[in-house]
């Protein structure tokens, strides 16, 4: 019984702890823990993409989306990219046969919205 408390009132003190240090932090550090919280743990994110107002690509099941990278510069470069389910009859379900596929969008006139899957 002792060590269940003991368990208990360490589990809590962590919590707290966490939290004053999560509270001493700017917006930045606190945004910058939380992406880095979600790429370890992943989302289920959704992509869409648009032409004009329609959307005429979605991706389903996204972990994450990712900055592309040089290689020998190590600078950004203007796309990002990523894994996920093209929803190809736009339903918002993973089908059978719809199969997780590699995506690129460009960072220049692509109108793409990524946010987390509502179901």
């Amino acid at each position: 019984m002792i060590t269940i408390k003991l368990r208990a009132a360490r589990a809590i003190l962590a919590v707290a702890s966490a939290l004053f240090l999560l509270s001493s932090c700017t917006q930045e550090q606190q945004n910058k823990i939380s992406r880095d919280i979600q790429n370890w743990t992943g989302t289920n994110g959704v992509l869409e993409v648009y032409a004009g107002d329609k959307v005429v690509r979605r991706f389903l099941k996204i972990d994450k989306l990712s900055t592309a990278m040089g290689t020998e510069d190590n600078k950004p470069r203007p796309y990002r990219y990523g894994y996920g389910v093209l929803d190809e009859n736009l339903n918002f379900v993973a089908d059978p046969g719809e199969k997780k596929v590699y995506f690129e969008i460009s960072d220049f006139g692509s109108n793409y919205l990524f946010f987390e899957s509502p179901r």
